[in-house]
Formats: C-alpha cells, sequence, structure tokens
C-alpha cells in the first residue's frame, strides 16, 4: 500500500483522479489539495462524493507539508504551476505524476514558445519521462518524475504508432483531425463554453497554434525517426467526454503496391498485442465504445489506389486522456498489475 496526493483535485481532471485512486486496492489517498475549494468537503464540491467520500480539501501550503507523509503525488494543475511544487515533492523522495504540460517537451526553449512560461528548473524536466505506457513502459520504471500527455496526443500518438515505428508513411505531411468534448476544456466558467454556445453547435479552435502541436510532433519525429510535417486541427464537439481523432497519411511509393488493409491490421495487432488498454477495431472506433473507460480504440482504412492511409482513434479524455493514464503509469512505476483500479469497460450511454 502506498500513499498519494493530489494537487488540483477539483478540476475535472483531477476529480476522475480522486475517483480512480479511491478504487485503487494499492493506494491510499493522504490528501486532496485544491485552490479554489480550499476548506471544503470533497462532496460539498461535487455532490456524487456525498455520503461515500468524506474528505475535506486543504490548501497548497498544508499539502507541501503532507509531502513527508505520502510516497506520490499527482498534480492537476495549469501549466506553469507544477515545476515549483515538484521540486520540493523531490526533495521529500516522493514521485510525481503530473497531468499538466510543464514536462511534457524535451526543450525548454520550445516550450516557452508555446506556453509563455519559462523552466526555473531545466533539470527536472530534462530527466522527466513521457508518460505513454504504450510506447515508454521501461523508462516509466526508473524514473521520478512522469510527464503525462495530453488528451490530443493520445489519441493522435497511440493511432499512428505502429505506422511511423515500421516506416510505412511519408514524413511530408501528417493530418490530425481531432474532436473533443466540452470538459476537455476544464471546469472554469467561459462564454465560448456556456450550454447555448455549445449546444448544436460543432467549431474547430486554435487552428495551427494548439499548444498540443509540439507535443503531437516531438513524439511523431522521434517514433519516426524524422521530422514530421504535422496539420492538427482541434474541434469542440457539444459532449461532455471523449475524442476522436481521424488522421491522414500517405503510403510511401515503395509500400503502396504490397501493402493491404489486412496487412495494416496485423502491423496493429502486432504492436499492441501486449497492450491491455489498447483495442485494435475492424470496425470504426466510436467516443461510446471508449467513454468512461481507459482504452484507447483504433481502427484503419486503406486506399491502395492512391497510398492514402486514414487512422481513427477513440479515448476518454479524462480518463485514457488524462487521469487513468497517470495511474496507468503509477502502477507501472510502483510495480503493481498495470490494469490495476482501471479495469471497467466503457457505460456506453
Amino acid at each position: 500500500m502506498i500513499k498519494a496526493g493530489i494537487i488540483g483535485a477539483t478540476g475535472y481532471a483531477g476529480q476522475q483522479l480522486v475517483w480512480i485512486l479511491n478504487n485503487h486496492k494499492e493506494v491510499e489517498l493522504e490528501f486532496i489539495s485544491s485552490h479554489s475549494n480550499t476548506g471544503e468537503d470533497m462532496g460539498n464540491v461535487y455532490a456524487n462524493y456525498k455520503k461515500y467520500f468524506k474528505k475535506e480539501l486543504i490548501s497548497l501550503e498544508e499539502a507541501e507539508e503532507n509531502f513527508k507523509n505520502i510516497d506520490v503525488l499527482f498534480l492537476a494543475l495549469p501549466h506553469g504551476l507544477s515545476e515549483k511544487i515538484t521540486k520540493k515533492a523531490l526533495e521529500n523522495d516522493v514521485k510525481v505524476f503530473d497531468l499538466g504540460a510543464d514536462f511534457r517537451l524535451d526543450d525548454s526553449e520550445i516550450y516557452e514558445k508555446w506556453y509563455k512560461v519559462k523552466h526555473n528548473y531545466p533539470e527536472i524536466n530534462k530527466n522527466a519521462v513521457y508518460g505513454l505506457p504504450e510506447i515508454y513502459k521501461e523508462e516509466i520504471k526508473n524514473t521520478k518524475v512522469v510527464a503525462s500527455p495530453g488528451c490530443y496526443p493520445t489519441s493522435a500518438i497511440l493511432g499512428v504508432a505502429p505506422l511511423l515505428k515500421n516506416g510505412l508513411v511519408d514524413a511530408k505531411k501528417i493530418i490530425v483531425d481531432s474532436k473533443s468534448g466540452v470538459s476537455g476544456a476544464g471546469r472554469s466558467a467561459k462564454l465560448d463554453l456556456i450550454y447555448a454556445e455549445v449546444n448544436e453547435n460543432f467549431k474547430a479552435y486554435n487552428i495551427l497554434k494548439h499548444r498540443h502541436t509540439p507535443e503531437i510532433k516531438q513524439e511523431m519525429d522521434k517514433l519516426s525517426n524524422g521530422d514530421i510535417n504535422l496539420v492538427f486541427t482541434p474541434h469542440l464537439l457539444p459532449i461532455n467526454r471523449g475524442i476522436l481523432s481521424t488522421i491522414y497519411l500517405d503510403v510511401k511509393d515503395e509500400f503502396k503496391e504490397s501493402l493491404t488493409e489486412e496487412k495494416i491490421y496485423e502491423i496493429y495487432n502486432e504492436f499492441y498485442k501486449n497492450e491491455y488498454f489498447v483495442r485494435v477495431t475492424e470496425n470504426l472506433p466510436e467516443i461510446k465504445n471508449v467513454k468512461n473507460s481507459n482504452i484507447c480504440e483504433i481502427g484503419v482504412r486503406y486506399d491502395k489506389e492512391f497510398g492514402n492511409i486514414v487512422v481513427v482513434s477513440a479515448i476518454d479524455n479524462l480518463i485514457k486522456g488524462a487521469g487513468g493514464q497517470a495511474v496507468q503509469s503509477m502502477n507501472i512505476l510502483f510495480g503493481f498489475d498495470e490494469n490495476e483500479g482501471l479495469e471497467f469497460l466503457s457505460m456506453y450511454l
């Protein structure tokens, strides 16, 4: 049994962590912290916790005083806020899982360019491991800081990893067209996210400037050993949760004739054969199939005549795209069953 703390417990990703860890047989939640709801009971912030989960939200200062009592710390904070807290946690020999963006990008200059924040402790970023378990399982086992991937990058990277790793597609241009539910934008009140603005609407946003762009490119570059020309376009769906990404790729000329859709599926099934949370399906993925689960569902179509591959991937943005994936990494690092606390199927409706 290990002891855990959560800072940022009342955001959508944070409360999802509370829900998962409260049902994890190897974890005891030592504290939950929230700047905006300090002193309140979790059940007063989220009524679904009333009666069955009673814990008072403490301040950041109180949380830091309790670092000596925990083994692992989860941070579910906006970018720029995790670095200083992580340093204090490491000084207390606490393992850190950051759901924010502070340690996802290898290059501090790229991080500063996209997030307008500097790394004050670049050595932490240098030693952090990108927490995509299906790609970096061994690295996660031997780190003290895990940078949990963004929700869009998770769906995009897992969707194309087998193709890039096997060198089957052209790096000249990869188009990632993603749609997300409203919870991906967080819980803060924003005019463009109120009901009347989102309901019966569908729109693209932050075209060519979304902050997940360099993260997706970084990992695609590594998988392909190349320099990917990435076009990433996010869209907002009028639903609460879930991401569906449609990814367009060109097969290299030397593989166009020999490659078939059946062979592509063989490649995907081989690549993910030991990955419990990836479901390769010949049906096209749907958000309903993965909602409220830690599963990434992937389907592929191939147009042999023109050499076009279309990959569709679906995840729950708050679980596989946030809290669930962080717990999956925690299980790996601490030597627990990778599936522990996460073996719940999608609720479908």
